[in-house]
């Protein structure tokens, strides 16, 4: 008997979301008064154009874009969709608060030219309320599962700490700790994201130190965000993985293409596309195979030693995918499978998705199963719209893939309709 095709385990509701979605995105018609509204509405002070203050357009964005890609404004909202990822196959989710900040390249300037609010306001408005809702969202994730973590979302105090290369306020250092030991004591793994230029070097100054903190010699519990489109993310690496192998604690990387593009300094970023799927694959081939290869070398000869690293490789490129898969399971077949993990954004790269939890529960093709999880927010939908229009401007720069993603699900819904008439094939 035939195997079914990958996309067959999702509900005809995705796939008819995702279909309209892709749709959208992939037509020079549509997309760009959609990306129009959605910056609107993303950026807008006018309570007319709040989500969460519009019910009407509440309605309308919560029942498609939101639908697609988040996973609810309720704790039970929230289970409902997790449970509903892993009733599929996915063997977890990365799951993620929504608030945050994108900043304006005025606002980038206005960091470095003043301090904070007064600490007691920044406190009371902004880091309690980023530690109450990442406190809920290791609550709500289940021992296994990924959350991905936010600084820009505790607000001025932390974005000004960040762009000087400041170590966090007490307030902001003693709502992290209470994170990482929540998720600790869970079994839950935290991912620090990666943000635009103007913070990343504070962040990854803040990743290394909790990785210290928190990391066992045999176990990662944060993983820092490495994204592959910088020409100087092997070096970031490759010295923060210089200083686990020195210090004898694993280190977790999650690795990306990157999701700035439209923000971060042009001349930072790979020249070509090609460039960084090279560096991508390189740097993942790395990991897999726990040795300094490639773009990721030793940055001196007493630092030669290649640490443990938990791995979280998040892509929607299928060759990529693909090459990754081969060397997990060659490994497999030696008895030396690295731990690593697949995800993909929830509503993007299904088919790549599906195609993963279809391998992953075959009991054949690899030892052990694949790990595909999915990457997806929380929050009330105006709180969602920064993050739905970053995934709409990422489709925007991936016509290609976007379309393979509107084919794929096309296909299937055929398919559909003519198993319905009893038409096979």
């Amino acid at each position: 008997m035939a195997k079914p095709p990958p996309l067959a385990v999702l509900p005809l509701t995705n796939i008819l979301r995702s279909l309209m979605t892709t749709t959208v995105s992939s037509s020079p018609l549509l997309l760009p008064p959609s990306l129009a509204i959605m910056s609107v509405l993303a950026n807008t002070t006018s309570p007319a154009l709040n989500p969460d203050k519009n019910p009407v357009l509440r309605y309308f964005l919560k029942n498609t874009f939101y639908a697609q890609f988040c996973a609810g404004e309720s704790a039970s909202e929230v289970k409902q969709t997790i449970a509903s990822l892993k009733s599929i196959g996915f063997s977890g989710v990365i799951l993620g608060y929504a608030k945050e900040v994108v900043l304006t390249a005025s606002q980038t300037k206005d960091l470095t030219a003043h301090s904070p609010a007064t600490e007691e306001e920044c406190i009371r408005t902004e880091i309690n309320p980023w530690s109450a809702g990442t406190l809920e969202t290791v609550r709500l994730a289940s021992p296994g599962d990924f959350v991905a973590l936010k600084f820009t979302g505790a607000g001025r105090q932390a974005l000004h700490a960040l762009s000087q290369r400041l170590p966090p306020s007490p307030a902001l250092a003693k709502a992290i700790d209470d994170i990482c030991q929540l998720a600790t004591t869970r079994g839950v793994r935290l991912l620090f994201d990666a943000e635009q230029q103007a913070v990343q070097h504070g962040i990854d100054d803040w990743t290394l130190a909790y990785m210290r903190k928190y990391n066992s010699a045999s176990r990662a519990v944060v993983y820092g965000t490495y994204q592959a489109y910088l020409k100087a993310t092997p070096a970031v690496l490759s010295a923060h993985l210089a200083a686990a192998g020195a210090e004898g604690f694993a280190i977790g990387v999650k690795l990306v293409r990157g999701a700035y593009l439209g923000s971060d300094p042009r001349h930072l970023i790979h020249d070509t596309k090609a460039d960084t799927d090279a560096a991508y694959d390189g740097i993942a081939e790395a990991l897999l195979k726990g040795r300094w290869d490639g773009p990721l070398k030793a940055p001196s000869a007493n630092s030669s030693v290649f640490p443990r690293v938990d791995t979280v490789l998040a892509s929607h490129n299928r060759e990529s995918v693909l090459k990754a898969r081969a060397i997990v399971e060659s490994l497999g077949a030696e008895g030396s499978a690295p731990q690593v993990a697949f995800a993909q954004l929830q509503g993007m790269a299904d088919e790549v998705s599906c195609e993963l939890v279809q391998c992953g529960s075959d009991g054949v093709k690899s030892s052990p199963p694949l790990q595909a999880y999915k990457y997806l927010v929380w929050g009330s939908t105006g709180e969602c719209m920064k993050y739905l229009l970053r995934r709409a401007q990422e489709n925007r720069d991936a016509v290609q893939r976007t379309r393979s993603g509107r084919d794929a699900m096309r296909a299937e819904l055929i398919r559909r309709v003519k198993g319905m008439f009893g038409v096979v094939g």
